[in-house]
């Protein structure tokens, strides 16, 4: 035992441990390929119920049954959806009716990769599920307990969504709104069970059990026991196993005389977790619980003071060390984040989170919950409507190591500070430096968006944005959490490291072509607006008052020199619809909107000589529009068409591609290629693909 404990602690064992760690979790998630049992043939699926939720009109859940399978069901009215909320439990066998598909990767660089994501957690397939059945109630008793929790949750009326995030470590019910200004203030990870949470559980059932006489051992026995009932509660979130698993090895530690440092247990827990499941490298919530939990263990001893300069303190260490995660997967980082921390934390951690759990006990204290959810909510929102958010961009792995290193040195030179300093700005300036033009035809699925950046940030534009129809939608069918186009254009943006671009051109006001500017241009803002000539919608006009200024028919930026051909008037927006000759250097680009035939003639006969490298085809590839006649005449080297998956008006039209073949023309289609991205300077052209 004893040298087992010299080997534990020399530097020889740490070294080739973190060598050894390296290599198994590569290994294990990135060389092995994992694969379903399944063959996607399947259309009957039984399993037990094991995690699920409830969202306006759709029923979102996940079975184990030969593996874990992600379904969703959609309500057909609210009769359903009541008979739903009703009857269905977690731990229940069900019967599944309904096909199998693989989750969709990010077509738009640098944005979520859903079927990543799935993959971590060994879910290969999703499960559109037609119908399902219970098959039996015959509920294991820990799963009994956590429908208790749930039914006790879904009771409370005005405070349930917290109470989701505070009991059962789910932050999804809450308002997408208050979410994204909780975000944007950086304090998300109060809503996120971690080690601020079971630390405040440790000191309540230590203060109970003192009271009760019991020995200090009994106590950590008994906690230790809660802990893995609560792990089970909250799902095994990575934050919480980290928080709990460290607590039982610093009591074991000192019940058998181990005598390790508390950072050396740390490092041994961080090592045993990854070998367990080396899938939690890819868990953001295990990064930023070990960074911050390493960094607060390294600088413990300049946390001095009274409560508030030791908070100040905390935050600023917490909010250095997980900068550059924040920095990798958001792009960006709010400047007060320490300041709002030094704001919330306490409102959270010292009332609203103990409050929260004496009011599941006495559901008749809801009243005085809710008025402090109120009041942190007003603060929240204030704090966000003064954010100073910083965008960086992606940053590389090279960032992230020098960012570190410099971190580890600050700890006994302040010059090092400097250091991390320069690096933030070199990161985020360095994007200028870059003298290549690119041409980003972004997959927004049934829609149109073109972006432009030339030679060092010249100029940034963009042209149409996608976006779909919405529908009205009763009441019960309204959910909280919908996916949004928008938010994946606006990451795309930040991860450029863009904050503002030079101009949006609206080709036409169909929702397909402008639909996702307004929610974007609340994030990214916009110097520049051109519309069309007709009569302007709704969505046209609150674009206009997005913008500083509007311009006509053409621009020119630095690099960048653009030239509408079409300047008709009509009742229908597709005969409106800009028509863009591009010019970025010595490249002739010409984006067609969704203009028809008719049109495409009349601009060979008034620009006759207009010759095209690359032409964005118009109007998704339809029949209405690609004359051949007009294509013959400018010649593309290169065609682009912009179509969703499986789209209702089957766009690209067999017709089209007929056309676009029997001329020779190379075409690349969004719905087969992803985004498509042309990069290309003096000496370089190159074609890539961001493929679904």
């Amino acid at each position: 035992m004893k040298r087992l404990k010299i080997l534990l602690q020399s530097k020889m064992f740490f070294l080739f441990s973190l060598i050894f760690l390296v290599f198994y979790v590569v290994f294990f998630t990135e060389v092995i390929s994992y694969k379903s049992v399944y063959t996607s043939e399947e259309n009957i699926f039984l399993g037990k119920l094991i995690d699920y939720k409830i969202d306006g009109d759709k029923f979102s859940f996940t079975i184990k049954a030969k593996e874990k399978l992600q379904c969703s069901y959609y309500f057909k009215n609210l009769k359903d959806k009541e008979a739903f909320l009703k009857n269905i439990k977690l731990g229940q066998t069900l019967r599944i009716d309904g096909t199998l598909s693989k989750p969709s990767r990010n077509t738009i660089p640098n944005t979520f990769n859903y079927q990543d994501y799935l993959y971590s957690k060994k879910i290969y397939y999703l499960l559109n599920a037609q119908k399902i059945t219970i098959l039996n109630n015959k509920i294991s008793i820990n799963y009994r307990i956590k429908n208790f929790f749930i039914s006790r949750v879904n009771s409370f009326c005005e405070t349930n969504s917290y109470m989701y995030a505070f009991i059962l470590g789910d932050n999804g019910f809450i308002d997408n709104d208050v979410y994204n200004d909780f975000q944007k203030n950086g304090v998300t990870h109060l809503f996120a069970v971690s080690g601020m949470h079971t630390g405040l559980f440790v000191i309540v059932i230590n203060n109970f059990l003192k009271k009760l006489h019991l020995k200090d051992n009994s106590i950590s026995y008994f906690i230790i026991c809660f802990f893995i009932f609560y792990l089970f509660l909250v799902g095994f979130s990575a934050s919480v196993v980290r928080a709990t698993s460290f607590y039982a090895l610093l009591f074991f530690n000192k019940r058998f005389n181990w005598s390790f440092k508390s950072i050396k247990l740390f490092y041994f827990l961080f090592l045993l977790l990854l070998i367990i499941n080396p899938f939690y490298i890819k868990d953001v919530g295990f990064i930023y619980s070990f960074l911050t939990s390493f960094g607060l263990m390294t600088f413990s001893k300049k946390i001095t003071g009274n409560y508030l300069m030791k908070l100040f303190k905390t935050s600023a260490i917490a909010f250095m060390f997980s900068l550059p995660v924040t920095l990798y997967f958001n792009y960006e980082f709010n400047l007060l984040t320490i300041l709002n921390n030094l704001l919330i934390v306490p409102i959270v951690s010292l009332f609203l989170f103990p409050f929260s759990l004496i009011t599941f006990i006495f559901p008749f204290l809801e009243s005085v919950l809710k008025v402090g959810f109120v009041i942190l909510e007003g603060i929240n929102s204030i704090l966000s409507f003064i954010s100073i958010n910083i965008i960086i961009g992606k940053v590389s792995l090279a960032f992230l190591i020098f960012y570190y290193i410099f971190v580890f040195f600050s700890h006994k030179k302040r010059r090092y500070y400097l250091l991390i300093v320069l690096l933030l700005l070199g990161a985020k300036f360095k994007v200028y430096l870059d003298s290549n033009n690119y041409v980003y035809y972004l997959d927004v699925g049934q829609g149109d968006a073109t972006f432009i950046v030339s030679e060092h940030r010249k100029d940034l534009v963009l042209i149409d944005s996608g976006g779909k129809m919405e529908y009205q939608k009763e009441s019960w069918q309204v959910r909280n959490s919908m996916f949004n186009l928008a938010d994946t254009l606006t990451q795309f943006m930040k991860s450029l490291g863009i904050s503002k671009i030079d101009l949006f051109i609206a080709t036409h006001g169909d929702k397909d072509h402008i639909g996702y500017a307004i929610d974007l241009f609340k994030e990214i803002k916009v110097d520049k607006i051109m519309v069309n000539n007709n009569k302007l919608n709704n969505d046209e006009k609150k674009l206009l008052n997005m913008g500083d200024k509007q311009i006509k028919n053409a621009f020119k930026g630095e690099n960048v020199y653009i030239k509408n051909l079409n300047n008709a008037v009509d009742s229908d927006e597709n005969d409106s619809s800009l028509v863009l000759h591009t010019i970025i250097g010595k490249m002739n680009f010409l984006i067609m909107g969704d203009a028809p035939k008719s049109i495409e003639r009349d601009i060979i006969k008034k620009y006759n000589n207009l010759k095209i490298d690359v032409l964005k085809v118009g109007h998704h590839g339809s029949n209405t529009s690609s004359d051949e006649e007009f294509l013959k005449k400018i010649n593309p080297k290169l065609a682009i068409i912009s179509a969703g998956r499986n789209n209702r008006y089957n766009h690209p039209s067999f017709e089209t591609i007929e056309t676009l073949e029997k001329l020779r023309i190379k075409y690349y289609n969004t719905q087969n290629s992803g985004t498509i991205i042309f990069q290309f300077n003096a000496k370089l052209n190159n074609l890539a693909f961001y493929k679904p």
